[in-house]
């Protein structure tokens, strides 16, 4: 097909209206134009043609001056490329545009590292696919592996957006504690949320039941997340300690990746793990919390909440909580976990977030990268999060810990809602 080109870099761009024929170079048989998502990417990782990067999303992003949209992706540290965008318009494909390449500034000394790619929509191209390519012009005869682009505004009005929806970055291996995700999950449904999105990988049978039951009632959007078919995924946050090809089975992708798919839904964006627990300790609810706390700092779009321990091995001593019917059920029961370790204020102490995501471009785990607005630190006294695990002050002795009964609160309500779910599913005996 004989097409006219320009330069990459003047405007505007040549694209074919999607209803004119374009003629072949003898001028003689008109050709119609081939549609062109005939192979768009229905995975969550999708590996980029002649490199060495992974593809996960594209999204509609036009906060940042001179760019339309937003690619996230897994890249190769020592193999960045110049790249280009491609798009499906509508019907018709456009010429290519110019990229930034955009590393994440965190990636803990792994080879892959977490990295946006922005770049320009062609003027009047309807875009509904992108891909991305090495040379300014697609190769004769090559079949492009599209991704939608998510996020574009709609004629049809504002979707009703969610208040609040937790990402949980990432589940793998054969992570089977039933008992306190469900705790967790209802939890979070009295506390106000309306959506937890998880990354998964892989988990033990059990859970993936639960996962399953709570997906098919819609409170809980699975991502599936194969990240261990392309690359050798760390265990752990650091190289130097644990080696890998990147961090913690892709932690910072998936996070990233769930503000942004989150962005046009949901005011709020909660970033914490499974067995995380974002607790206001003077309001009723995540609502009422984040009313009060947006109206005293209206320009702030992340808050940071300090994580706060509660050691599994120290249990409540009268046993109120030590529920018969529950011990048939794998995992930890955290209503009987109330004896809470304070930080050790002399070294680093994590938080975990909650934002506005159109706030955020990019994040870490325990703070964001790159924000519009401010951040604020939320008083312990306000919110803080109950987080039950293996202790991290390991010489801390009983009587040094303090006791904390905040989720004794929500008894009431949460012991027959989990009791409903376990039931339902032929956990309880």
């Amino acid at each position: 097909v004989f097409v006219l080109s320009f330069s990459l870099f003047l405007e505007p761009f040549f694209v074919h209206p999607p209803n004119l024929q374009i003629w072949s170079t003898d001028l003689s048989i008109p050709v119609v134009p081939e549609v062109c998502p005939r192979s768009v990417s229905k995975e969550s990782i999708t590996p980029l043609k002649n490199t060495k990067h992974f593809l996960v999303s594209a999204f509609m992003d036009q906060r940042v001056q001179g760019f339309d949209i937003r690619l996230i992706g897994m890249f190769r540290r020592d193999s960045i490329q110049e790249l280009h965008c491609f798009f499906c318009c509508a019907d018709y494909t456009s010429e290519t545009t110019p990229t930034k390449v955009l590393q994440h500034s965190d990636n803990f000394g792994f080879p892959f590292v977490t990295t946006d790619v922005m770049c320009r929509i062609p003027e009047k191209c309807n875009a509904t696919h992108v891909t991305l390519l090495t040379q300014t012009r697609p190769m004769n005869g090559s079949e492009n592996i599209w991704l939608p682009i998510r996020n574009k505004k709609t004629n049809g009005g504002a979707e009703e957006r969610m208040d609040f929806t937790v990402c949980v970055s990432n589940l793998f291996g054969d992570y089977n504690n039933v008992l306190q995700f469900a705790q967790t999950l209802e939890m979070y449904r009295l506390l106000g949320v309306n959506r937890v999105v998880i990354y998964n990988t892989s988990c033990g049978p059990d859970l993936d039941r639960l996962l399953r039951s709570y997906s098919q009632e819609g409170f809980v959007e699975i991502v599936s997340w194969p990240i261990d078919k392309y690359m050798n995924p760390s265990r752990g946050w650091r190289f130097s300690d644990f080696g890998g090809d990147i961090h913690y089975f892709g932690q910072l992708t998936t996070l990233n990746e769930c503000i942004y798919r989150s962005m046009e839904r949901s005011r709020y964006v909660l970033l914490n793990d499974i067995d995380e627990i974002i607790m206001p300790y003077q309001h009723d609810n995540l609502k009422s919390l984040m009313d009060e706390l947006q109206k005293q700092h209206p320009n702030v779009g992340v808050f940071l909440i300090e994580n706060h321990i509660f050691p599994k091995h120290h249990f409540e001593p009268s046993g109120r909580f030590h529920l018969p019917k529950w011990s048939g059920v794998p995992g930890i029961n955290i209503l009987e976990h109330v004896y809470r370790e304070d930080p050790d204020r002399k070294i680093y102490h994590p938080h975990k977030m909650i934002v506005q995501p159109r706030m955020v471009e990019q994040t870490s785990v325990h703070e964001v990268l790159q924000f519009f607005g401010q951040k604020f630190k939320v008083p312990l006294d306000v919110c803080r999060i109950v987080h039950v695990r293996v202790a991290l002050r390991k010489l801390l002795k009983l009587e040094e810990l303090k006791v904390d009964k905040r989720l004794w609160d929500f008894q009431e309500k949460l012991i027959p809602h989990v009791d409903k779910v376990l039931e339902n599913l032929g956990f309880l005996q």
